[in-house]
């Protein structure tokens, strides 16, 4: 009988290395799915492959968009407050109003204002399966970094967990704005011009819900 179960372990060995394999070559397809939709404009597509975390946040600065005073804005990070003034700059108050994290995605990919860059030199090396929780390793023009992406896989398909690498985008863009000698506020707002052209007015401090 033990030399049965041994046998039997040892079919089994090729087996579950396959199956390890294909969680890998999945979470690698869904950051190279999410590449090629950022890169095409397709905005549907790329939110298809974020996981619940990633919307949900989305849905917390549409939030924020619509009911944070000045005060509540200012208090924000770097780049949820510039999400919150690009928002209140660019898109109207009746689409605010009426749209979801879901779709403030799609817009926000449509709009530029998850820009390609952010994807264009970029691949997942290598991938560690744990469970239902995966890391990626984050190449740059085939170079290996310290960081990593981040994917949980939900109702069996591995999703994209983009806030994992906020922290990270965060400081680089905090050094940038002291870099740039402005203050906080103002390297923003011209950040926010820059997008549309136009200089922001007041309002882009105003909660859009009032």
């Amino acid at each position: 009988m033990k030399h049965f179960f041994r046998i039997a372990f040892l079919f089994l060995i090729p087996i579950l290395a396959t199956a390890q394999q294909t969680e890998e070559q999945q979470v690698k397809k869904t950051f190279d799915d999410y590449k090629s939709a950022i890169l095409n404009d397709k905005g549907e597509e790329a939110v298809e492959q974020v996981d619940t975390k990633t919307i949900n946040y989305y849905g917390d600065i549409l939030e924020k968009v619509k009911t944070a005073d000045s005060l509540t804005v200012d208090r924000l990070s770097l780049m949820d407050k510039l999400m919150v003034l690009i928002i209140r700059h660019r898109i109207s108050k009746d689409e605010i109003l009426t749209t979801n994290g879901k779709q403030l995605l799609v817009t926000a990919i449509k709009m530029g204002m998850v820009g390609k860059s952010s994807v264009m030199n970029n691949e997942v090396g290598v991938v560690k399966v744990n469970g239902n929780f995966a890391t990626g390793e984050l190449l740059v023009r085939g170079q290996k970094t310290p960081l990593s992406f981040e994917f949980n896989k939900e109702n069996g398909t591995w999703k994209l967990d983009l806030t994992a690498v906020f922290p990270a985008g965060e400081a680089a863009f905090r050094q940038m704005a002291k870099q740039s000698g402005e203050p906080e506020n103002e390297y923003l707002l011209s950040l926010v011009e820059l997008t549309s052209g136009k200089e922001p007015g007041p309002e882009v401090w105003v909660p859009t819900k009032r």
